[in-house]
């Protein structure tokens, strides 16, 4: 990810076909970790071409991976199914997140509308 978070900076910077060098340079002037062999395939990936396209079919792509939002119902639904000790369970959840949130409304006598 790091690699391509570089490359993508030196698109950025004005530099429509970073090299080796380019990348490498990013990389070591926030002192991550350089490995050639990463760059080097990022590089034959992409050569040749076009940043935008790339990153237009990659939004395509992620546009048909779940979200994560299914697997919550999934599990809330089997804990549900598996007997009645998931009820307390989930009212014990909810007080606390009510308690949490009562100590994050004290503003220590400073209210921004008194």
């Amino acid at each position: 990810m790091k690699v391509v978070a570089a490359y993508l900076l030196a698109v950025l910077g004005g530099n429509t076909s970073p090299g080796l060098d380019d990348v490498k340079y990013i990389l070591n002037s926030v002192g991550a970790e350089v490995d050639e062999n990463r760059i080097n395939s990022l590089l034959t990936q992409v050569k040749g071409k076009d940043i935008t396209e790339l990153i237009t079919s990659g939004r395509e792509k992620l546009a048909s991976v779940p979200s994560g939002g299914g697997a919550v119902a999934v599990a809330a639904t089997a804990g549900g199914a598996a007997g009645g000790g998931a009820a307390p369970a989930a009212a014990e959840k909810k007080e606390e997140k009510v308690e949490e949130k009562e100590e994050s409304d004290d503003d220590m006598g400073f209210s921004l509308f008194d």
